[in-house]
């Protein structure tokens, strides 16, 4: 119990209860008082107690200052109160104070203990609690009132405690500054030892007088390459005796507290790294993904998840197998197989069909292998959403597509309506003809006469709508062997009117193989050129000018296909820009300057590139160089009539069409061999079947009002899958892709209206077979 001045009051308080009399001085000066005797106890340990008469309010000031209670003085109550603390302290295993101020000796543990207690911190739990073990042990083994361990910040003028034991328990961190301190002069000399005065020695550091130390031994921690990386220190408010053999302890101590702080370091480190890593690919808007060598998944980023429709947990550690269907996983495990065999890298562009929207998406895939410093490989996979692109590029092209026929829509009605004039006319007199009671023998060689310029007139009508449709259709991803002269001569009909009046065209078409591709595209490409060069001519002069088409091979796997003109030629300047999406060289108004960049864009996507050779006054020559393709065997084969056998079985089959003038004519050409029944509704045609009609094949327009063909095939399929798989369609128009894939995958080619006769008997035979 203390009631006078702080000068006999030791610099560190004995464990127990501590009792500060109020002698009636000012309420700062007991402030101050309760703030010194809290700064030189336990807090843990020392129960701090103030005797005072003070009001009720002022407790509160003084509790601040760091008294734990306030009580009566003498004359009440106060002695018993005293008893009951210490008894509760010495149930706690607290021993009372001391009969006088003097400090108890420190207890320092054997050297036997000091390496065992070594052992056990090097044992101890990996990471910050570490150092939080290795602290109690130091104060056990040098019996010292504070030990701490810290690391040093950047600037290396400061350090920042990990671990600080004071007065048998644990402080929170500080930042300590180093300058003028033993912990600056530990790491500049490898050990510093102070056995006593190390405050007067070290005046500059401050922590040292406010918890009045006197003993001091510290060691730096260093890392692999022994830099200094922090501190490690032993403090007592008593003199700190150590020998050489103490120093060296010290120093292991110190050694192992920088193996785990270095470690600890280099963790987060790889933390940090990982974290960056996996935010960063996070950040990639592209589906990715990496593969060890057994195909399994070991890195996704966020957007492949989305993609696939799984969590990162579900996919790491799996493979292509555990998700996809059969047929395509084991597609790509032979081709990720190929990548790792060879080390290639590999890049191509897919449609997928099962997605997470449910939505076909055209993908573009690159692939890429690569080695760890160990010999492990590993497989990289980007995957670019290249869907709106490529429907962009669609449009721009369908776009242009129509602007061409725009232009040359004059010159089509010109070619239409000349043999409609004379298909009409021809038409009105058969029916006159027709009209008589009785038809003369001499009048049959004119009719038939009649009757062969009208099929003639039709056939040229329908070959001029079959050039439109083909140039105009949408379903520009079907490819397959086109016929280039073809190709060649339904541009020229479609560009013939303005042929006629503009230039001359000359040909020079020698015979070459198919070419792999789309013929709607490629005649786009070839009109666009034509009437590229019809616009260059400065004036109409078809004597003067010509237009020169020309095909060649010049090898077994290459086709050349050129057209030039004798125009007034380019200058390099707009050679250099000519592909350049949106330049042209026409008037404002006149051009869009997409044509020769799709041109290119098509080229290209059919495997092959777009040249041009012009000097200015020598005109010009555009080359389209495109690989050849084998033609599909069974090409021919459907191309081959298949005999009716009109003395077999008689058929039934139900026609499906809008028109009725359309049933009538097909039950006319076929009726022969086999029963035609014809309606013009989906609904009625199913109405028919669900009563009970039976059928040996159906005919069916795609495009109808109601239900269209594609909706009735998706009926059949859950209804009757035989009947399906024998129902044959026709159209008078484009479909969308997915349209034209569900029905090729049941009948195959499509019935293309305007038919002929043979071709409809060959379609209707194939259906039945």
């Amino acid at each position: 119990m203390y009631a006078g001045g702080l000068p006999e009051v030791p610099r560190h308080l004995p464990e127990g209860l501590v009792v500060l009399g109020d002698a009636g001085r000012p309420l700062a000066d007991l402030e101050y008082l309760c703030g010194e005797l809290h700064a030189r106890r336990n807090i843990s340990r020392t129960h701090l107690v103030v005797l005072t008469e003070r009001p009720l309010e002022e407790h509160s000031a003084l509790i601040q200052a760091g008294a734990d209670e306030c009580v009566a003085p003498p004359g009440g109550d106060w002695i018993a109160r005293m008893k009951v603390l210490s008894r509760r302290l010495i149930a706690l295993g607290l021993r009372g104070p001391p009969p006088t101020g003097e400090e108890p000796p420190s207890e320092r543990l054997s050297l036997r203990d000091a390496l065992q207690a070594l052992l056990e911190s090097t044992k101890s739990d990996l990471g910050y609690h570490f150092f939080s073990n290795l602290v109690e042990h130091l104060s056990r083994i040098y019996g010292a009132s504070c030990v701490l361990v810290g690391e040093l910040l950047p600037e290396r003028d400061s350090i920042r405690t990990l671990a600080f034991w004071l007065n048998g328990s644990l402080q929170r961190g500080v930042v300590y500054s180093l300058r003028g301190t033993p912990c600056d002069e530990a790491i500049r000399t490898s050990v510093c030892h102070v056995r006593d005065g190390v405050a007067e020695q070290f005046p500059e550091d401050e922590m040292l007088a406010k918890l009045s130390m006197r003993g001091y031994l510290g060691a730096p921690l260093k890392d692999g390459n022994g830099n200094a990386i922090g501190i490690l220190a032993v403090l007592h408010h008593q003199p700190l005796e150590a020998e050489g053999l103490e120093h060296s302890l010290l120093a292991a101590f110190a050694a192992r507290a920088g193996t785990e702080l270095e470690r600890i370091r280099a963790h987060e480190e790889v933390e940090r790294t990982r974290d960056f890593l996996r935010n960063t690919l996070n950040a990639v808007p592209d589906p990715l993904c990496v593969m060890d060598r057994a195909h399994r998944w070991v890195v996704v980023n966020r957007a492949f998840c989305d993609f696939m429709g799984r969590s990162e947990t579900e996919l790491l550690g799996c493979t292509a197998r555990d998700f996809l269907p059969a047929r395509v996983s084991e597609s790509f495990f032979q081709e990720d197989e190929r990548l790792f065999s060879t080390g290639e890298s590999f890049e191509s562009e897919r449609v997928f069909d099962h997605t997470q929207d449910g939505q076909r998406r055209t993908m573009l895939t690159k692939k890429a292998v690569f080695h760890e410093p160990g010999g492990g490989a590993f497989l990289i996979s980007v995957f670019r959403d290249n869907t709106d692109r490529r429907r962009l590029e669609t449009q721009l092209r369908l776009a242009d597509r129509l602007s061409s026929i725009g232009t040359l829509a004059a010159g089509v009605v010109h070619e239409i309506n000349n043999p409609l004039a004379f298909v009409i006319s021809n038409l009105s007199f058969l029916k006159k003809e027709l009209a008589q009671p009785q038809i003369l023998p001499e009048a049959l060689p004119e009719l038939r006469e009649v009757l062969d310029e009208t099929q003639e007139g039709i056939n040229r009508v329908r070959t001029i709508v079959q050039d439109v449709k083909t140039f105009a259709r949408s379903d520009e991803t079907h490819s397959g062997p086109v016929d280039v002269h073809q190709a060649i001569e339904g541009a020229l009909r479609l560009v013939r009117k303005e042929l006629q009046y503009r230039a001359q065209v000359e040909r020079s078409l020698e015979t070459v193989p198919a070419v792999l591709g789309n013929q709607g595209r490629l005649g786009q490409v070839l009109v666009n050129l034509l009437v590229n060069a019809l616009q260059a001519f400065p004036q109409n002069d078809p004597e003067r000018n010509r237009v020169i088409v020309s095909t060649r091979s010049s090898s077994a796997d290459t086709v050349i296909i050129e057209v030039g003109d004798n125009g007034p030629g380019m200058s390099p300047e707009v050679r250099q820009h000519l592909f350049d999406p949106f330049f042209t060289t026409k008037p404002a108004g006149e051009g869009s300057g997409l044509g020769l960049s799709i041109c290119q864009s098509i080229v290209q996507s059919m495997g092959g590139k777009i040249e041009v050779e012009s000097m200015q006054g020598q005109g010009s020559v555009f080359r389209v160089i495109l690989p050849a393709a084998q033609a599909r065997e069974n090409t021919a084969a459907n191309a081959q009539a298949l005999p009716v056998d009109s003395k077999g079985l008689r058929r039934r089959l139900l026609l499906i069409d809008a028109e009725p003038a359309v049933g009538t004519s097909v039950r006319r050409l076929l009726q022969e061999a086999h029963e035609v029944h014809s309606v013009q509704d989906v609904r009625v045609a199913l109405n028919l079947l669900s009563r009970g009609e039976r059928y040996d094949a159906i005919l069916c327009d795609v495009v109808l009002p109601g239900m269209s063909g594609v909706d009735l095939l998706r009926e059949l399929e859950q209804r009757e899958p035989g009947l399906a798989r024998r129902t044959g369609f026709m159209t008078s128009g484009a479909l969308s892709m997915p349209s034209r894939e569900l029905i090729s995958s049941y009948s195959g080619e499509l019935l293309e209206k305007p038919f002929e006769p043979e071709r409809l008997r060959r379609f209707v035979q194939r259906l039945f077979a």
